[in-house]
């Protein structure tokens, strides 16, 4: 199945979803809630539990689990910028992202609530607004691997702010600002063992307007990628800086300088209506192409092509051929009788053996009888001798 067939498949698929849901009389509909979203920057919206519970409705269901889906109006999954996070049944779910400037626009998002022991459903509408960031993208970025974290302990608001000041106790801006956070799986990291205290580690990127600090530099440098790579410390003097809350694996530093792409003006826009008193004028008709040239050399180029190589290959099987006459002239008398002769004596064997009117040898009858067939008697054989079996029966 190709692509476009299997995407118009999710969509039907969705939408027969949705007009399920919506004619479900345990199903519950949340008021719509508008969202901004900046470029260059981190967008986190958390799925509190405690809404959707009460859309569930009854005192009991407080503790119930519930499990959070997410896609496109209309669509069968996110945008390429947005993903779902949600540990447990009993947790929280993020949307969180980074949208990219092509991403400008509206997002309309459908959340789906499931309440996993009662079965009923919610739904609840997100309209995402994606604009672009005032300041523009932060042209220094320092992307940190937190070892000791995972991506849903580091998207909160609070926690958010709190790496923001260790960082800013080592870069020592104030203008600092979190662009990206990616869970350590999606970079490629093995899932690690199901042991307390064991993390899946989370990349965190922060962007600023000012360089980087000596301590960034000197951590990010080839000496200290050389010193990582034997094992040793990184040459980095503000290892403290984020502890106790923050474990950071300073070999995986990583420092990026974006250059801001240059735009062009966009196109200006009218109002749509023209002035009174003046006419509209359409614009030129395009110039008639001639397509004649190209139409001739697309056909007849191939066509001569094909008749040098046929000529070619006529050639080859019809002018340079030997012939019978020309081989035996070349062949000695002798070769010729000796092949005359076998030729002769093939040929009166196939005649004496199409005239061959003997008995049957004994060596082609099978060597014990056939039980299932009937045998007739020596007698009413025409040729007893010939018909006779090796053994008797």
């Amino acid at each position: 199945m190709e692509g476009p067939e299997l995407l118009r498949l999710w969509a039907l698929a969705g939408l027969a979803l949705g007009v399920s849901l919506a004619t479900d009389p345990d199903h519950r509909v949340l008021p719509e809630l508008r969202l901004s979203a900046e470029t260059g920057a981190v967008f986190v919206h958390e799925l509190q539990r405690e809404p959707f519970l009460e859309a569930f409705g009854g005192s009991e269901d407080d503790d119930a689990p519930v499990t959070f889906r997410a896609h496109l109006r209309g669509r069968p999954d996110l945008p390429r910028w947005l993903r779902l996070a949600q540990r447990g049944p009993g947790q929280p779910g993020f949307l969180y992202g980074r949208p990219p400037a092509a991403e400008l626009g509206t997002h309309r998002v459908q959340v789906l609530a499931y309440n996993r022991r009662s079965f009923a459903t919610a739904s609840q509408h997100l309209v995402i607004g994606v604009t672009r960031s005032p300041g523009g993208e932060a042209p220094f970025q320092a992307e940190f691997l937190v070892g000791n974290r995972d991506v849903e302990e580091l998207l909160p608001g609070a926690a958010r702010e709190r790496f923001l000041r260790a960082s800013a106790g080592l870069w020592q801006r104030g203008d600092l600002r979190v662009t990206a956070v990616t869970s350590a799986l999606h970079r490629g990291a093995r899932a690690p063992l199901p042991i307390e205290g064991r993390r899946e580690g989370v990349y965190v990127q922060v962007g600023s307007h000012s360089p980087f600090s000596p301590c960034l530099v000197a951590a990010a440098s080839p000496q200290s990628r050389a010193r990582c790579q034997r094992g040793q410390r990184p040459l980095a003097s503000c290892y403290d800086t984020f502890g106790p809350h923050f474990s950071i694996r300073w070999c995986n530093l990583t420092l990026l300088q974006v250059v801001p792409s240059p735009s062009g003006p966009g196109p200006l826009w009218g109002s749509g209506v023209l002035d009174e008193g003046v006419a509209f004028e359409p614009p030129p008709e395009a110039a008639p192409r001639e397509l004649l040239p190209a139409f001739l050399v697309t056909l007849l180029v191939p066509l001569a092509v094909a008749a040098l190589l046929c000529l070619l290959l006529g050639h080859l099987m019809c002018c340079r051929r030997e012939g019978v006459e020309k081989r035996n002239l070349e062949t000695s008398d002798i070769q010729l009788f000796h092949h005359g002769s076998i030729l002769g004596d093939t040929r009166e064997l196939r005649l004496m053996a199409g005239r061959r009117d003997v008995p049957r040898p004994l060596s082609t009858l099978p060597m014990f009888p056939l039980r299932a067939a009937p045998r007739p008697g020596p007698a009413g054989s025409a040729r007893p001798g010939a018909r006779a079996p090796l053994l008797p029966p």
